[in-house]
């Protein structure tokens, strides 16, 4: 059986140790999960470099919405490239859709850039807007993105099964394919099975606190969950 590599996406150094524990490969490291992941500080960046061996691969997402960015947007995110390279990670995620949902030709300059730097790069969940996914993915290609993060076009990876394992079929030999969303341990064999390599997902669960002082939901790395999916790959 082909090894599996996980990456496991997370908002904290908390995460980056935990995944280091359980002998993960990558984490995606984000700020502001609860949309989706946006760019997290250069500060948190650089500690998860620095106190744990996984590789890190950071959110270069600059609001939240969708993923059709302007010109100063694109600058923005040029800067984030190049700070998360001062940081010392491994690689970037992003991903810049036109008007229409098609793969921008903005994300050819930024691949090129990141990759002058020695970064890796990962096109996320964005592709998951596009109509034509053979299209889009010929196009990820062509701008030489490392891999891809997908859930098959659906709103969980499950779901969109059918597509990732096309995806991998045609394009694997060209690009990783990563699964994610929604991937948990009643499902994550399907994936092993269906020939997929690469899954992500986010193992973290909500801890209520005694204060009433708070402006968003507390949240805790769910070990059980990455230790149950190990189990199960």
């Amino acid at each position: 059986m082909s090894v599996i590599n996980i990456e496991i996406c997370t908002d904290s150094l908390e995460g980056a140790l935990i995944a280091q524990k359980y002998g993960v490969k990558r984490i995606e490291l984000c700020a502001a999960l609860s949309v989706g992941g946006l760019t997290p500080s250069f500060g948190l960046i650089k500690k998860c470099v620095e106190k744990s061996s996984v590789e890190v691969h950071v959110m270069i997402r600059p609001r939240e919405g969708d993923f059709n960015y302007n010109s100063i947007e694109i600058d923005l995110m040029k800067l984030d490239i190049e700070s998360t390279k001062k940081a010392g990670a491994h690689g970037v995620v992003f991903g810049i859709l036109d008007s229409e949902n098609k793969i921008s030709n903005e994300n050819k300059s930024l691949v090129e850039f990141s990759k002058s730097l020695g970064l890796e790069v990962t096109f996320h969940r964005a592709f998951d807007f596009v109509s034509d996914y053979n299209s889009a993915i010929q196009k990820i290609i062509y701008f030489k993105f490392n891999r891809l993060l997908t859930s098959g076009l659906k709103p969980t990876a499950i779901e969109g099964l059918q597509v990732i394992s096309e995806l991998q079929a045609n394009y694997g030999h060209q690009i990783e394919i990563m699964a994610g969303s929604g991937i948990n341990e009643t499902n994550v064999s399907k994936f092993v099975d269906s020939g997929i390599e690469n899954i992500h997902f986010t193992a973290r669960k909500f801890i209520k606190v005694s204060s009433k002082l708070s402006m968003g939901n507390n949240m805790i790395i769910d070990e059980d969950k990455i230790k149950n999916i190990i189990k199960n790959i």
